[in-house]
């Protein structure tokens, strides 16, 4: 049962690495079986926003915190905080689907900005960095 943990650990960290390749064989998979643009668009953001949740937290914990995973969780509570306010404001009840749906793309939007910004960030530093 460890081998199958382990395993399962491996590969999640090797897809979280590059969270484009996910999201390509997940758009690619649906798109050739349904041949639907849209929802392969959709599942394809929603399984990448797993993947992106792990690397960027991994990114925020390399630049000195280790705080990732929380910080992104507080930031995700605060906008459906924010979001659940207007659905109850503007029709008097929150439909809880919506709202995570709408917390979960955001997040891959986010998030996949924070990635590519860490990236840079990381790069540059290992590019003007002298060895030693």
């Amino acid at each position: 049962m460890a081998g199958l943990w382990n395993a399962l650990v491996q590969a999640y960290s090797y897809l979280a690495v590059v969270p484009m390749i996910p999201f390509l064989i997940i758009y690619l998979t649906v798109k050739l079986r349904s041949g639907d643009k849209k929802r392969a668009i959709q599942l394809s953001m929603d399984v990448t926003t797993l993947f992106l949740i792990g690397i960027v937290s991994s990114q925020l914990n390399q630049m000195g915190t280790s705080f990732g995973p929380y910080i992104i969780l507080l930031f995700m509570l605060i906008t459906a905080g924010l979001i659940g306010n207007a659905q109850n404001r503007i029709r008097g009840k929150v439909n809880a689907r919506k709202l995570i749906r709408a917390i979960w793309r955001l997040s891959f939007l986010v998030l996949s900005v924070l990635y590519v910004l860490l990236m840079i960030i990381e790069l540059a530093k290992l590019a003007f960095t002298p060895l030693s």
